[in-house]
């Protein structure tokens, strides 16, 4: 697959470059008609500037990449700028200037919104971040994506962004809102428990085949419920690496005949603090 990353580093941007200027020479570029894959990494800092400086260039030049598959905007490490800190904008319209895409993924929620949230060809999205807004969360679950199979959401702690309570999550474990979902992500949370004793008996399980609540909190409590469910036992995969169950709790994950990963044991810190692997 033909895949470009447009960067602008610190210095780029104290020289003057703009992500914008980085759009427009790529689009004048003869492999811009075959490019399949756009990474859009650091736009110059990122920590104050959101995307809305290059947003409307990009869906201006939208013609220009007629072959364009996947997206990911914000592909930046923790010395380029911190996940929390990474400023978004809607992302939305984006999304709509390219009809062909079918992978959307997203890095930093701070300010996102995706209003209206609509496409016909989108199979997988993904939004990493150290804390999801209950707002992007009720935009997904009132999303018309009727060809989603992949949805993977890093839900955080409140510190980093997260205001939301399962009441806020429980919509995206109904059958049927995404007809074709395969694999739901509800990861990286600090309610993870809370979660997976909802999904236990939810009927999204009737069509999904693999659940992934890795990188999260996930304590016996939570894994309790999860064993408990026939629903579960029927599941392609689980993913429950990065946890905070004890060894007797893996250990009947292991023995259960379920395909389960239960890698990446955690321990709780002193005051019995559990943290999810990404947050600031």
């Amino acid at each position: 697959m033909q895949e470009v990353k447009l960067v602008v580093n610190y210095d780029d941007y104290e020289e003057g470059i703009r992500m914008e200027t980085l759009l427009q020479d790529l689009a004048a570029k003869p492999e811009a008609a075959t490019l399949e894959s756009l990474i859009i990494g650091d736009w110059g800092q990122a920590y104050e500037n959101s995307p809305q400086e290059f947003k409307d260039t990009l869906i201006q030049l939208a013609p220009s990449f007629p072959a364009l598959k996947q997206l990911f905007i914000g592909d930046m490490e923790s010395e380029e700028c911190e996940v929390s800190w990474i400023v978004q904008t809607n992302l939305a319209p984006i999304l709509q200037a390219f009809p062909n895409l079918t992978s959307f993924v997203i890095k930093g929620s701070s300010g996102l919104e995706l209003e209206p949230l609509q496409h016909s060809k989108l199979e997988e999205l993904v939004i990493i971040c150290g804390g999801l807004p209950k707002k992007v969360l009720h935009s997904i679950a009132s999303a018309e994506l009727p060809e989603l199979r992949k949805l993977e959401l890093y839900l955080g702690v409140e510190d980093y962004g997260f205001d939301g309570s399962i009441e806020d999550v429980l919509p995206l474990l109904e059958k049927g809102r995404f007809p074709k979902l395969e694999y739901l992500g509800l990861k990286d949370s600090e309610i993870q428990d809370e979660i997976a004793k909802a999904t236990a008996d939810a009927s999204i399980l009737e069509q999904i085949q693999i659940l992934d609540f890795s990188e999260g909190t996930l304590s016996d409590e939570g894994a309790e419920a999860l064993l408990a469910s026939e629903q579960i036992k029927q599941l392609k995969h689980l993913n429950l690496s990065y946890h905070f169950m004890t060894d007797e709790m893996m250990e009947r994950f292991k023995q259960s005949g379920m395909s389960v990963d239960v890698s990446d044991q955690q321990e709780s810190d002193e005051d019995d603090w559990r943290f999810p692997m990404l947050t600031e």
